[in-house]
């Protein structure tokens, strides 16, 4: 079961749908659009979220989309991250992921860290660490790119072997970094994601 702390994150979540603008929920149905069609073609739903650095936005949406897929009982569903350029998960990013009841485990220690992020006991933990986004661990073919910056989006017009593109982006918590609004703003942003991949995984029909 996911844990307890997580649940409840996500319980409150939810009731946030209707915050969501008509227009955002047009291009996050077309990733529920391609889950779908994953689950009717029985083949695996492969999420890559992509964005400059592969440090923030780009891991949360990882993440969640896990959580959101399990959540919501779609088995048969990866996820992953990449960036145009590789760096490190940030450190602010993984301490908003704590603070929302992930357990954040160092597996390897280097200038670009390995972790894995564990949110149940049931599932393997996401595994996590800054990587470009054709990286060779990351799919290649027949998978959906979700542009989460407008950096990366702009960079890359054409992501080869995606079967869908969705540019969903979202603001970057790095600009609060050092100032007294550092946490908030990386929760807030965290949630943020949590909650529109929870509506994109609302929206598969498991049937």
């Amino acid at each position: 079961m996911i844990y307890q702390k997580i649940n409840t994150q996500i319980e409150e979540l939810i009731k946030k749908f209707d915050t969501i603008p008509a227009e955002r929920k047009l291009l996050l149905n077309k990733i529920s659009t391609y889950v779908n069609t994953c689950m009717e073609e029985e083949r695996t739903a492969k999420l890559i979220y992509i964005c400059t650095h592969n440090s923030r936005r780009s891991h949360f949406g990882q993440i969640w989309s896990k959580v959101a897929a399990t959540y919501y009982g779609c088995h048969n569903v990866q996820s992953y991250s990449g960036g145009t350029e590789a760096t490190a998960f940030n450190p602010n990013a993984i301490k908003a992921m704590e603070t929302l009841g992930f357990i954040v485990t160092k597996e390897k220690e280097h200038s670009n860290p390995m972790y894995a992020v564990q949110f149940d006991d049931a599932n393997s933990p996401v595994v996590c660490f800054s990587k470009k986004y054709d990286d060779e661990l990351n799919p290649k073919q027949n998978f959906c790119a979700v542009m989460t910056c407008t950096e990366a989006d702009g960079a890359c017009p054409y992501i080869e072997g995606a079967q869908v593109r969705v540019a969903t982006p979202y603001n970057d918590p790095k600009a609060f970094d050092g100032t007294p609004q550092q946490d908030a703003m990386y929760l807030e942003r965290s949630k943020q994601i949590a909650t529109e991949c929870l509506y994109v995984f609302s929206q598969i029909n498991k049937s």
